[in-house]
């Protein structure tokens, strides 16, 4: 296509398209791309060169054993993927209100959200929408915002994790997360003097893996403090790994005060007090910039800010 435009594209590209790239995409061979669509080969071909006619470039290279997408391929090929998730997102809410149902939500939460303000809310819209299916998604917060921008997410609670993400995501602020060091209450620096942070150092630990935002956050409250990372430790975003670790052995973690509130109330777990510190931040309600809330998700995020404001005015 020698003149791509937003007009032409609209008059020939058609869904059968999208799912061939996403096919191809996933397969990577097109005998196989032809099995799961339950074509021929040859129809696959033929459609194939017809978008990269239209398009005016290829999409896939054409290698003796796969087809691995060009570089203007993978751009293609995450509109697709994005498009065909909305589409199904679409389907679901009106196949879901037709017969009845409430439709669909599907929302994402870091840890310290899915421990207390994600459970009340959802207890709150099923009260209003019995019929409401909820999916809810756990994970940190740059593996959400990569959920929400391939449209397989309504919103997430989570927090930004660098400055670029403003720009491609709108927030609002719901609590601060603040973190403490807890060890089981069966752990020797429970009835010890307080240790320094060297010694604390020298105990396992069981931290965030390496890469996540939390981790890199932890890593500089431990620069901070003057002393190095611990060397002994156990790398997790499991958070029933994280505390069931934490309660059978000797061991130290920083997680956040949300999630080990009930494990503290019950003496289960305690807190050491040290130097170390990790500046609470506010963790809230993420959405894709320029796309409003509509329906059970708009609802679902006046529940969230709602509560966190009365939250707020009983701690003032």
């Amino acid at each position: 296509m020698s003149d791509l435009s937003f007009s032409s594209v609209c008059n020939w590209l058609k869904f059968k398209h999208l799912v061939l790239i996403d096919t191809l995409g996933r397969t990577r061979n097109m005998h196989v791309a032809a099995q799961q669509m339950n074509l021929s080969q040859p129809a696959i071909s033929k459609m194939l060169k017809e978008i990269e006619n239209l398009l005016g470039f290829a999409l896939f290279e054409r290698q003796p054993r796969s087809m691995p997408p060009t570089a203007l391929g993978e751009h293609v090929l995450r509109y697709a993927q994005i498009a065909l998730n909305d589409a199904r997102a679409f389907v679901e809410q009106i196949s879901s209100l037709r017969e009845g149902g409430h439709g669909h939500l599907k929302v994402g939460g870091i840890f310290a959200a899915t421990a207390v303000a994600l459970p009340e809310a959802i207890l709150q819209i099923k009260q209003r929408w019995p019929l409401l299916s909820i999916e809810v998604v756990e994970q940190t917060s740059n593996h959400l915002m990569d959920m929400l921008e391939e449209k397989k997410l309504d919103l997430a609670v989570a927090r930004f994790t660098e400055q670029s993400q403003q720009q491609r995501y709108d927030f609002q602020a719901l609590a601060p997360e603040p973190f403490c060091i807890v060890v089981n209450s069966r752990h020797p620096l429970c009835t010890a003097a307080p240790a320094s942070l060297q010694q604390l150092v020298e105990w396992p630990w069981i931290l965030y893996p390496v890469g996540t935002p939390i981790r890199a956050r932890m890593e500089l409250a431990f620069a901070e403090a003057g002393v190095a990372m611990p060397r002994n430790t156990v790398d997790t975003i499991s958070m029933q790994t994280f505390l069931q670790v934490l309660q059978r052995g000797p061991m130290i973690g920083m997680l956040p005060d949300a999630m080990v509130e009930p494990l503290l109330e019950r003496g289960q777990l305690k807190t050491l007090d040290t130097p170390l510190r990790l500046v609470p931040q506010d963790y809230g309600i993420l959405t894709r910039k320029g796309e409003p809330l509509v329906g059970a998700a708009l609802e679902f995020a006046e529940i969230l800010l709602a509560n966190a404001r009365l939250a707020k005015d009983l701690d003032g």
